[in-house]
């Protein structure tokens, strides 16, 4: 045995070692890059204006604790949107208002939602 050439053939082996690492290392900085561009492309904007009506998300809430607990308040009334993110409410059963980030809040629709209903006859078949 050759030890000269099983040196030269382990040193290439951890070279060609090293490569594939730092093509996996390439590949996972692109995906990580291009699901992020995905990612950001699909993000709906999301504005608020004084008088709408919006739901908070309330993470303080610890009254009934259990995982099927909603932490989504019942309706607010945006007072103001300030700059920077942040959104004042009012609680529609009281006069006081707080400030919020616009990230813990969402849109609250209300009226008919409308809802297309199909029926079949199964006596038929």
């Amino acid at each position: 045995m050759d030890m000269d050439l099983a040196g030269e053939k382990r040193l290439l082996q951890l070279n060609e070692l090293d490569e594939f690492r730092l093509h996996a290392y390439e590949n996972a900085k692109l995906y990580k890059e291009k699901t992020k561009r995905w990612h950001d492309k699909h993000i709906q904007p999301r504005e608020f204006e004084p008088g709408q009506e919006v739901l908070w998300f309330n993470l303080r809430l610890k009254l009934f604790p259990g995982k099927l607990k909603s932490h989504w308040a019942d309706p607010f009334v945006v007072v103001s949107v300030r700059p920077h993110g942040a959104v004042e409410l009012r609680d529609t059963s009281s006069s006081g208002t707080f400030l919020v980030n616009v990230q813990r809040i969402k849109h609250y629709w209300v009226g008919d939602i409308a809802h297309h209903k199909t029926s079949v006859d199964l006596a038929d078949a």
